[in-house]
């Protein structure tokens, strides 16, 4: 298992001049945790700027560097190295590239400026854009991997339930803090651990990048209800699991304030394409 990725988040030196931030680092650093994590091999693209216009180089979008038949020439060579590790691999997972780059852009690129109009477009760089049947993602998106599920866990089906939900995401490459796996299962605790715990779940919930809620029942648990609120307030995607048929008013699956807050869904399977979805920072709700 493997995925193809812009060198520069296995080597930032690569990049132009002056445009790196700690954020940027930051991100390269949670792409790089996340294929660790799962065991996915990083394979560095080649990079054709560095490649003809060395390191150290300035900023500059596709027309003002790039646009001459040597630059082509190199990236023609580019493209023929990577179709060839494709051809002796198998097609990667994805591409992981870094938005705004001229070649290694996702879904935004600076391409400049040919009639006044914006030098920045919607659209993958003029290396990725060589690939248009592997899905790519761009660094902060890819890097968004952390789930906090939400659950009742006071049964043993519960507590299964909850499993098989961990189990699919974790499939995914998604990584999962569940709270009964924490330790947080027993109806017997002293006053310490019981400030322990909320503590711990307290620091999962600012450190993940999504709620999984599961929200079944006549009412929703009380806990998985709080968990939701509090990622709603620190604008956290909310994701709620309702497969329970029965509706709690004319217009609402659950309750009001956690429908509103939250986007919900009517089956496990479908968790995974709506984290995607707000992984690329599309808004979830419908």
């Amino acid at each position: 298992m493997y995925i193809f990725c812009s060198p520069c988040i296995l080597n930032s030196a690569l990049r132009a001049e002056g445009i790196t931030k700690p954020s940027d680092i930051a991100q390269f650093e949670r792409v790089i945790e996340r294929c660790r994590e799962f065991d996915i091999e990083m394979v560095p693209l080649p990079c054709p700027e560095t490649l003809y216009l060395g390191p150290g180089r300035e900023p500059g979008t596709f027309l003002e560097r790039l646009n001459t038949p040597d630059f082509s020439k190199v990236l023609a060579k580019c493209i023929a190295g990577v179709k060839q590790t494709i051809a002796k691999r198998g097609p990667p997972l994805c591409i992981v590239g870094v938005n705004s780059s001229p070649t290694c852009g996702v879904t935004a690129t600076y391409y400049g400026s040919e009639s006044g109009e914006d030098p920045k477009r919607a659209d993958r760089g003029v290396f990725l854009s060589e690939f248009p049947e592997i899905d790519a993602f761009d660094v902060g998106e890819f890097g968004r991997f952390q789930v906090y599920l939400a659950a009742p866990l006071f049964s043993e089906s519960e507590r299964m339930y909850n499993k098989t939900i961990a189990t699919l995401l974790r499939e995914n490459l998604f990584s999962v803090y569940l709270p009964q796996e924490a330790g947080d299962d027993s109806a017997t605790r002293g006053k310490s651990k019981q400030e322990r715990m909320f503590l711990q779940h307290v620091g999962a919930l600012e450190r993940t990048d999504f709620v999984v809620a599961v929200v079944d029942g006549a009412d929703a648990d009380s806990g998985t209800s709080w968990e939701m609120g509090y990622a709603f307030a620190r604008k956290k995607p909310v994701i709620a699991l309702r497969t329970d048929f029965r509706h709690v008013g004319t217009a609402e699956k659950v309750n009001l304030i956690l429908e509103e807050s939250s986007m919900v869904v009517s089956s496990r399977e479908e968790i995974p394409a709506f984290l995607r979805i707000a992984a690329a920072g599309k808004p979830v709700k419908m």
